[in-house]
């Protein structure tokens, strides 16, 4: 579905642009904060959504067939038991697989719905303990990128599914660097500096994967992948090859337009690994001894 900026859709319905955000106001769909307009969580059930440009930041984005007149209805939500009930799978599964997504995070005993969670249809609510949790619109049940999670958790990938996966893995960079250094943990790497974070990482007793795919609309993979703080890590290593540094910002885009946690390595940091890497992982509460 095409989706426009709210100063676009003010266009399109020949209004002014500050016509348009009055009426999202006063339905409280969108609010003012720090001069940026933020969407609220009936004005995602509205069908509003945000993107992200690398020159402006994050801005609001509208069905460009929206209709002002409805009401969002949190009847037409889906708890992660409805979602577990429709797979056979219990809640806490379901959780799990969304947890793992990067999509809800673990918090005051409950669950908090993250940016990327948002951008799949997640939607924050508070029970009457005050315990946080996520309601989900209904298509989440057909979002591919949990179907996958489900799927490769069940090993039940489709014929489709895996047949992404050939594709996604014959890409030219992959090709043309392949994995064929061998960590002490098994992992299979493309070079000497992603073998020292794997054996750091390993030797610290800190659980991870390496080149991951991210269960996002793009097609890309990450370097490293932390699961139990959701934290992606990047080594940069060939910064002076312009096709390279291209791959490198459009990386970065993608991890500042899903607010994923980024660790961002260099040769400068390889030679001191021990008190550096040590350092940034620390800011994401992951212990090293």
């Amino acid at each position: 579905m095409k989706q426009i900026s709210t100063t676009a859709l003010a266009k399109e319905r020949e209004l002014e642009p500050q016509e348009l955000f009055k009426v999202f106001t006063d339905k409280n769909w969108i609010y003012k904060k720090d001069g940026q307009w933020l969407l609220t969580k009936e004005g995602r059930m509205a069908g509003g959504d945000t993107k992200y440009n690398p020159k402006y930041g994050e801005y609001i984005v509208w069905p460009f067939n929206l209709e002002l007149d409805q009401q969002p209805n949190y009847q037409d939500t889906l708890s992660a038991t409805k979602i577990g009930e429709h797979f056979n799978i219990s809640s806490q599964k379901i959780n799990l697989y969304l947890s793992e997504l990067g999509w809800i995070e673990k918090d005051k005993g409950g669950w908090i719905v993250t940016g990327a969670g948002q951008k799949n249809g997640g939607i924050q609510l508070e029970a009457k303990n005050n315990k946080p949790y996520v309601v989900w619109n209904k298509d989440v049940v057909s979002n591919k990128h949990l179907l996958r999670e489900i799927h490769e958790a069940t090993g039940e990938l489709t014929q489709e599914e895996e047949k992404e996966n050939l594709i996604s893995e014959s890409d030219d960079f992959r090709k043309k660097f392949p994995a064929n250094l061998r960590t002490p943990d098994g992992h299979y790497v493309r070079s000497r500096a992603e073998l020292i974070i794997d054996d750091f990482l390993y030797k610290n007793g800190i659980v991870h994967a390496y080149e991951r795919k991210l269960n996002i609309d793009e097609d890309m993979y990450c370097d490293f992948y932390i699961p139990s703080q959701k934290v992606y890590i990047e080594f940069w290593g060939m910064e002076e090859n312009e096709k390279y540094l291209e791959r490198k910002n459009r990386k970065l885009e993608i991890y500042a337009k899903y607010k994923f946690k980024l660790i961002e390595l260099n040769d400068s940091d390889i030679e001191n690994l021990d008190e550096r890497f040590a350092a940034k992982l620390r800011k994401h509460d992951i212990v090293v001894d």
